[in-house]
C-alpha cells in the first residue's frame, strides 16, 4: 500500500478492508463491525480521515489501546461489544505490523474483559407451532405473505443465519433431495436439510409467490422483496421480529433465536453435538455445546418442579 507519498488514516482504513474480505475471508457483518471499531480507536487518538497514518501509528500503544477499551466501558459497553473491540484492535495491530505501519504489535499484551456465557432464549415447541401457523390462519396467499411463511420454515428447519437465508440462489436448493447449499461465514459451504413442513411452505412460495415478485433486478436470488430485488437481511430481520412480537409470551426476539430454539430442540430430541455443530456451521464445537447447557438447563427445572425432593 505504500506510494512513496504519506498515507492518510483513510488509506490506512480502506487497505485494512481489502485485507479483511479478500485476505482473511469475513463477512460483510464482521468487515463492517471491525472497520467501526478501527476508526473509533483511530479517533480516540485524534485522528481523523485527513490524519497522516505516521501521525496516527505513532499514538498507538498500549496505553492508547487501553485507554480505548476503558472509555467504552465507561460509556456502558457489553462485555460482548469490548471483546469485539479487543478483537478488531489485535486484528489491526497485527496487519498494521506486518505491512510496517507499526514497528512493533501493541495489542500482544492487550486483554479483554471474557464474555459472558448466557442462556440463548429458546421458544417451547408449542410456541414453535403458533409461530408457524399464524400465518396459515390469517390466510397466507399472498406472495408476500407465502415467503415470510417460507422464510420461517427454513430458519427453524435448518438453524441457518439471517444472512445465509437471504444469499441463497435458486440452484441452492434441491427440492428432491430437501437440502440446502448454504454459504456460511469465512465463505465456507454446508448443505443442510430440511423436512416436510419447510418443503410444503417453499414450494407454495415458489409455485405461487417468487412468480408474482419476480422482475429483471431478481437474478438468481430465492427470496425476493416486495420490488422483485433480493430480500433485505433488515427487512427479514423485521419480519421475524413482528411474529416473534405477535406471539405474546416470549422474550425471544431476532432470526438468531430461531436458530437457538433449532438447535436446542435437536439436542433435546437426541441428536448428537457434532451432527448438530454441522448443521450450524460453528467452526469450533465449543460454540455448539453451549447449547447443551440449554437442555441441561430445561432438565434442571422440570426436576425442581417434578421431584418431590428436589
Amino acid at each position: 500500500m505504500h506510494t512513496g507519498q504519506p498515507q492518510t488514516v483513510e488509506h490506512v482504513v480502506e487497505a485494512f478492508v481489502r485485507h479483511l474480505r479478500h485476505e482473511r475471508g469475513r463477512s460483510e457483518n464482521t468487515v463492517r463491525a471491525y472497520r467501526r471499531d478501527v476508526e473509533s480507536l483511530l479517533g480516540s487518538l485524534g485522528a481523523d480521515s485527513e490524519t497522516t497514518t505516521q501521525d496516527a501509528m505513532g499514538a498507538l500503544d498500549l496505553a492508547a489501546l487501553r485507554g480505548w477499551l476503558a472509555g467504552a466501558s465507561a460509556a456502558g459497553a457489553a462485555p460482548t461489544t469490548l471483546s469485539r473491540h479487543a478483537a478488531a484492535a489485535r486484528t489491526f495491530c497485527a496487519w498494521a505490523r506486518r505491512e510496517e505501519l507499526l514497528s512493533v504489535d501493541p495489542s500482544a499484551r492487550l486483554r479483554a474483559p471474557k464474555r459472558e456465557k448466557h442462556l440463548p432464549p429458546v421458544l417451547r415447541p408449542s410456541q414453535m407451532t403458533r409461530l408457524l401457523t399464524q400465518d396459515a390462519e390469517a390466510g397466507q396467499e399472498t406472495p408476500v405473505e407465502l415467503r415470510d411463511h417460507a422464510a420461517m420454515e427454513l430458519l427453524y428447519a435448518t438453524g441457518i443465519r439471517i444472512g445465509e437465508l437471504v444469499g441463497l440462489d435458486m440452484d441452492d436448493v434441491d427440492q428432491g433431495a430437501r437440502t440446502l447449499r448454504v454459504l456460511g461465514k469465512g465463505n465456507k459451504q454446508r448443505v443442510v436439510p430440511f423436512g416436510g413442513p419447510a418443503a410444503q411452505a417453499l414450494e407454495g412460495w415458489l409455485r405461487r409467490g417468487r412468480p408474482a415478485l419476480l422482475t429483471e433486478r431478481s437474478g438468481p436470488a430465492l427470496l425476493l422483496g416486495a420490488r422483485g430485488g433480493r430480500w433485505d437481511q433488515r427487512q427479514a430481520r423485521a419480519t421475524v421480529d413482528a411474529a416473534l412480537g405477535a406471539l405474546g409470551d416470549t422474550s425471544a426476539s431476532g432470526p438468531h433465536a430461531l436458530r437457538h430454539t433449532a438447535a436446542t430442540h435437536l439436542l433435546d430430541g437426541g441428536a448428537d453435538l457434532r451432527s448438530v455443530q454441522e448443521l450450524l456451521g460453528h467452526s469450533s464445537l465449543a460454540t455448539t455445546q453451549l447449547y447443551t447447557h440449554v437442555s441441561v438447563e430445561r432438565l434442571r427445572e422440570g426436576y425442581r418442579r417434578a421431584h418431590p425432593r428436589a
